[in-house]
This record gives C-alpha cells, sequence and structure tokens, in this order.
C-alpha cells in the first residue's frame, strides 16, 4: 500500500463530518474472519491457538484465558488481496484465542471518507489501521478515539521505540499502534553492474557519490531519477534534510515552525546539488516516472546502475521479472552526512480505537504484541516497526535487511510531504512538489527554491 501517496488535506476535508451522507454500504466488502487461516489449508489453531508455534518456539498467546465468545468486532483497514488475507489470518489467531468473531472490511483508499460515515451513522469500528498520523490525531482530537490502556501502553513502550511511540500519541496520550511500516531510505542497486565497475556500498554521501562516478566510468548511468512529478523528489530532500538537520529540525521544519528559508534547509540543498547538478544522473530525469527508473536499472537493458525509492521497490523489481531480489537487485541504507547517526524516513499502518470495551482493547493488545506480526512476518510483505518481532522469522534476507534497518535506526520519522497540508506538501504542480521539481531542473538556484518554498508554506498553512 505504500506506493500510493495518501494525502492529508483529503483527510481533514473527509474528517468534516456534519454534511457527510451516511457510507457504510460503500465502504467495502464486509469478510468474517474465519478461524481457518486463509490459503494455507490449516487452522489458525494448527497455527497460532492458545500455545502458539512461532519460529521453532512455544509461547503463550498473548490473549491469556479471556474468552469473548459471542462478540463480534470489526475491524477495518486499506488491505485488499493478499495483504488482506495475511491480515485475516492475524485476526483468526485472535478468534482462535478468544473465541470473538472478528468481522474485516477493506476500505482501499476511502478511509477517511469511509471512518466519517460510520461516525455519522454512529457505527464506529472497533477497531481501524490507517495509514496517516494526521488522521489518527484529528480523530482523537475530536475525541472519536480511545486512548490506550495503562496495560497496552506498556507493552508497546517495551516493544517500540520513541519515535513510534511519539507518532502514536497526541496530546501527550498513547492512542495508536504501529502493526506495519515502510522503510523509504533504502538505496537499490543492480549488483552485477556495480560488480563489472568494482563498486561497492558505500557508508557516507561522499562515498555514495564517488561509487556513482565508478558506474558512470563503466558506462552506465551512476543513478536514474525520476521526476515528472514531484514525490520522489521530496523523498530525496526529507532523507538528506533528516541526516543534515536531526530529528528535531526536521520536526520543527514540518510543522512550519522554522522558515525554508532557514539556513538548514539551505545545507540539505546544497547537498542534494552535489548530485542533482552532477553528470551521474541518467539523462532525461525531467520526463521519466518513477516505475521507468526502477527497468532502467533492473530491466532486460540497463542504463543505470541505481535507484532510490522505499522498500517497495522490491515489488516493482519482481513486477518487471529481469532481476532477483536478493541476488542481483540489492540495496544500502540511505547514506550517512556529516556521520549523522542511522535514520529512515518511512511511513506505516497505526491500529486505533474506537470503542471502550474488554474486548476491543485486548485485541489492540494482541496488535502490539510481537506474536501478532509474526503470524505475518513469514508470509511476506510485512515490515514491523516492532523490535519484539524475531527477525528470523522474515522470509529472505532483504526483508530482513529492511526490518533491521527500522527497529536499529537511531531517529525515525513520518515522510514530512504527508504530514504538511496537501496545498504544500501533496498535490501535483505546486508547492513541495513543483518546488522540487524546479530544483531538479536548476539545482544552482538554492536562494529561489527556498524563497518559493517558504512562500508555499505560508499560504498553504494559512499563516
Amino acid at each position: 500500500m505504500f506506493t500510493t501517496r495518501k494525502r492529508v488535506s483529503a483527510f481533514f476535508a473527509a474528517l468534516s463530518l456534519a454534511g457527510v451522507a451516511m457510507l457504510s454500504a460503500c465502504g467495502g466488502e464486509e469478510t468474517p474472519v474465519a478461524t481457518d487461516s486463509p490459503d494455507t489449508g490449516t487452522t489458525a489453531e494448527e497455527t497460532t491457538g492458545g500455545e502458539e508455534t512461532t519460529g521453532g518456539e512455544t509461547t503463550e498467546g498473548t490473549t491469556g484465558d479471556q474468552d469473548f465468545s459471542g462478540t463480534t468486532l470489526n475491524v477495518v483497514a486499506a488491505w485488499s488481496g493478499a495483504e488482506q488475507s495475511n491480515f485475516e489470518q492475524v485476526l483468526a489467531a485472535f478468534s482462535e484465542q478468544t473465541g470473538a468473531e472478528v468481522t474485516y472490511t477493506s476500505f482501499g483508499d476511502n478511509g477517511p471518507t469511509y471512518i466519517s460515515g460510520q461516525l455519522e451513522g454512529g457505527t464506529p469500528p472497533n477497531v481501524a489501521v490507517v495509514g496517516q498520523p494526521a488522521l489518527m490525531q484529528q480523530l482523537a482530537t475530536d475525541g472519536h478515539l480511545i486512548p490506550l490502556s495503562d496495560e497496552i501502553a506498556s507493552e508497546v513502550e517495551a516493544n517500540y521505540s520513541q519515535s513510534w511511540l511519539d507518532l502514536g500519541s497526541v496530546d501527550g496520550e498513547l492512542y495508536g499502534v504501529w502493526f506495519k511500516a515502510a522503510n523509504k531510505s533504502t538505496m537499490w542497486y543492480n549488483d552485477d553492474i556495480w560488480s563489472e565497475a568494482g563498486a561497492t556500498p558505500p557508508e557516507d554521501w561522499d562515498g555514495f557519490l564517488e561509487q556513482l562516478g565508478l558506474i558512470r566510468d563503466a558506462g552506465y548511468a551512476g543513478i536514474s531519477i525520476g521526476a515528472d512529478v514531484g514525490w520522489p523528489l521530496t523523498d530525496w530532500f526529507e532523507n538528506v534534510y533528516l541526516r543534515t538537520a536531526g530529528p528535531e529540525m526536521y520536526d520543527q521544519l514540518t510543522n512550519h515552525e522554522i522558515p525554508w528559508t532557514d539556513e538548514s534547509v539551505r545545507e540539505a540543498l546544497e547537498v542534494l546539488a552535489t548530485l542533482f547538478d552532477s553528470d551521474l544522473i541518467q539523462d532525461g530525469g525531467a520526463q521519466r516516472d518513477f516505475p521507468t527508473t526502477v527497468t532502467e536499472v533492473f530491466g532486460a537493458s540497463p542504463q543505470a546502475g541505481t535507484v532510490y525509492e522505499g522498500d517497495f521497490v522490491a515489488g516493482n523489481i519482481t513486477d518487471d521479472g529481469n532481476s532477483v531480489v536478493g541476488e542481483n537487485a540489492l540495496f544500502f541504507d540511505f547514506p550517512s552526512i556529516n556521520g549523522s547517526a542511522p535514520a529512515v524516513v518511512g511511513g506505516g499502518d497505526v491500529a486505533i480505537q474506537f470503542t471502550d470495551d474488554e474486548a476491543t482493547s485486548a485485541l489492540m493488545a494482541f496488535l502490539a504484541s510481537p506474536e501478532a506480526a509474526e503470524i505475518w512476518v513469514p508470509l511476506g510483505g510485512l515490515t514491523s516497526p516492532n523490535s519484539g518481532v524475531d527477525t528470523s522469522l522474515y522470509p529472505d534476507d532483504i526483508s530482513r535487511q529492511i526490518a533491521e534497518a527500522l527497529t536499529n535506526a537511531e531517529s525515525f520519522r513520518f515522510d514530512m510531504s504527508d504530514l504538511t497540508p496537501s496545498a504544500f506538501g501533496g498535490t501535483q504542480g505546486q508547492g513541495f512538489w513543483q518546488e522540487m521539481i524546479n530544483f531538479y531542473t536548476d539545482p544552482t538556484d538554492i536562494d529561489g527554491t527556498m524563497e518559493r518554498l517558504e512562500a508555499a508554506a505560508v499560504s498553504a498553512y494559512g499563516e
């Protein structure tokens, strides 16, 4: 789901409940979660029941002796297809342990609208899993969410870094359990080309530029960038800014507590300019879309050695079918800059609670436990931010590497553009998106870029 850019303004608009028609009939198909694990032919009891086997170890179920037979819980999230099937196995384990029936509904890309309709009709879900901190914050501020109990909060605090605790909190109170995460600080490379050029994964930005130079000298473009739309370029800026300015200033810039004319923005743009204003990039980036950049590196006739983007690049590579993730399609972490500590920019999906009852609280506690994530992790497609998850359960080395980079990061910050007003951070042809395209086209215009970004931010933030 992380290839879809979900933007904040739509959430605020959808959350204006007055005038929103009741939408419960159009939010997606409800699926009762059977205790039979989907697509496996085994029952949830065989895989995750009262005592479950996970990674070769037998552990007590986190729900203990709780019995909620006769209770029905409604859970909603964006996941469909394989992701839905895998999440339903998680819910089936909870049902097996507690006797509760869990009904799952996929709301696709219409989460804010769907949730608004349910609230308007007086039928909120017990639990929703949403991909936007701003949506969670607005729902909590409006009084629609139940804060996590002390018991659940203790479980979360034991298994999650402070960054995830902060992202799940509103006004100092913990509301969210981050169940799924995305690592958008991954630099992907074609190992066939890198080996031919004698290049090796670097540790810092200067080394990164040096290795791209070796790729260029071997007859390939060092890196392919797609700049036909702004979001890949905002991701570049966010990663560089987190490493040059640090997490606190990242937060301040996100909230427009410092202006885009701040010297910290200049420093990040100057670092980016060392790449954007070089001969290391494949020509034609202004007309190239993101999927094509992956093909240019991992397709049948590769023209470049490297491409930057999130962990979802693995899916693009697999869909293309000409390279194999974990064999010649590898990645390294976004390089350190000026000695910066390990850091990750990313996204995620957070579970939030709408009803105040024991069964719903038990489900939230289950989702906060390593056990719940460990049901999905071996199936593929889940990166868990829960540090208690056994990383040996990931189905391949690449998935494990992505997860360990995420949980070991000293700083994690959510995608900045997803946290800013949509008029600034999520609208094609204006604001952050457009000004990063302009900067990519002319990376010498640092002063003009800063001034235009600040003017766009002032307008979008209503200042």
